[in-house]
């Protein structure tokens, strides 16, 4: 996280101190530095000239200003839902360049996507494919397709995350996949461009990726012996970050140990669709210490942003690094970083050791992935507000909710004549 780097015993994103945005903006909050995604998106750019394409995880982080500077830098952007679609043409990302993902999509969705002239569909069953087929024949269009494929490959990451084995709800299986694209190839509203393989999230080896790869390969020069050319093969996302002690690979050998797998595929196209490797460490979230508390066993340490705020330490027992933001002379306390919510399993960090005292201003590292895209108001409680930071520059790119915004579209019933 080179943009957020300690100046005058403060922490700082880019060239604002965070001590100033939580006096603007309050806590908690979400800071991400615009220089940090654009780090990482041209990381990857670097290695896929076209005719190959990277196509971020809209799910990742969904901010319009996110994806904004994403469209503006050309990117594709891989999306699960017709909301998504709707977000990236709102941020300004061109429609061809959306590749349509996701296992439960509606024939509301389907119909929008074709009217967008999106891309294409990563189609996950012969079901879907049948709906897709109709619903492009209706509207008298044809909806351009790649099919994911299921390769079974260990991903060895949290189960969770894990979406390439047998056992996943995703994709078509490998032993299915060469009958369901024969199907296909007799369908006049589709076209067939590609093959799609997702395998899991926050991958830290090379070698699951190429296990996926070399399966995937199998199933194209099968296709191919039958007269079905791809245009494509598109082997998602799912690199990992590092949180605390992880090692990933740096995306530049991970991208080059895939090229060398596709030397003798000259006119196929490698697609990727990198969400949390792009936006994780490029954000933050701004937190204050409310409270210290101790029992005869434990401290705790009690925050104002809680799980509805931060998700990921309760659902996947995620690690996030947690720091003073201003050094502190405090004693030294190890202990649970817990919020507000009223749950045991409302925590940020446990066994972390930190001088704090209450009013303390925390930083929590590592948040801009599935960070505010899986908040919510549980406990009746608003969402904090998003900034983005671009230099010396800070903009408020979603507003703090307020309580009317909690409850809106709720509607209290009539009152009883008896009553």
């Amino acid at each position: 996280m080179s943009e957020f780097a300690i100046h005058d015993g403060v922490l700082h994103v880019e060239e604002i101190p965070l001590t100033e945005l939580a006096t603007r903006f309050g806590t908690p909050c979400y800071v991400y530095s615009r220089a940090a995604i654009v780090r990482q998106w041209e990381a990857f750019q670097a290695h896929m000239p076209a005719p190959h394409k990277v196509c971020y995880a809209v799910k990742a982080n969904s901010n319009l200003a996110v994806l904004q500077v994403l469209a503006e830098l050309g990117a594709g952007f891989d999306v699960v839902s017709g909301g998504e679609i709707a977000r990236v043409l709102r941020a300004g990302g061109l429609a061809k360049n959306i590749v349509f993902s996701g296992v439960g999509k509606s024939d509301a969705e389907i119909r929008y996507a074709l009217e967008q002239n999106i891309g294409q569909f990563n189609v996950e069953s012969d079901a879907e494919l049948d709906r897709i087929a109709a619903i492009a024949a209706d509207l008298q269009c044809t909806a351009r397709i790649s099919f994911r494929v299921n390769p079974d490959v260990d991903a060895k990451t949290h189960p969770y995350i894990a979406t390439g084995l047998e056992a996943n709800k995703f994709g078509i299986p490998m032993q299915d996949a060469l009958a369901t694209y024969r199907r296909a190839a007799r369908l006049p509203s589709v076209e067939i461009v590609g093959a799609d393989c997702h395998i899991g999230s926050q991958l830290t080896e090379t070698q699951p990726f190429l296990d996926a790869l070399d399966r995937m390969l199998v199933l194209v020069d099968a296709l191919a012996a039958e007269g079905i050319s791809l245009k494509h093969l598109d082997m998602g996302g799912g690199l990992g970050v590092t949180y605390a002690d992880e090692t990933p690979p740096p995306i530049g050998h991970y991208l080059q140990a895939m090229h060398a797998r596709l030397v003798d595929y000259p006119d196929l196209a490698l697609y990727l669709e990198p969400g949390r490797a792009i936006v994780a460490n490029a954000g933050v979230l701004l937190t204050r210490v409310e409270y210290l508390k101790a029992n005869r066993s434990k401290h705790f340490v009690m925050v104002d942003a809680g799980m509805n705020d931060l998700l990921r330490p309760s659902l996947y027992q995620a690690h996030h690094d947690i720091v003073n933001v201003v050094a502190s002379n405090a004693p030294e306390v190890t202990g649970d970083i817990v919020g507000p919510v009223c749950e045991t399993g409302d925590f940020l960090g446990q066994n972390r050791t930190l001088r704090v005292a209450a009013g303390d201003l925390l930083a929590v590292k590592s948040a801009g992935a599935y960070g505010f895209a899986m908040s919510s108001n549980y406990n009746s409680r608003p969402r904090p507000p998003e900034v983005m930071v671009a230099g010396e520059q800070a903009y408020l790119i979603r507003a703090r909710e307020t309580l009317d915004d909690v409850w809106r579209g709720e509607t209290l019933i009539p009152i009883s004549d008896t009553q």
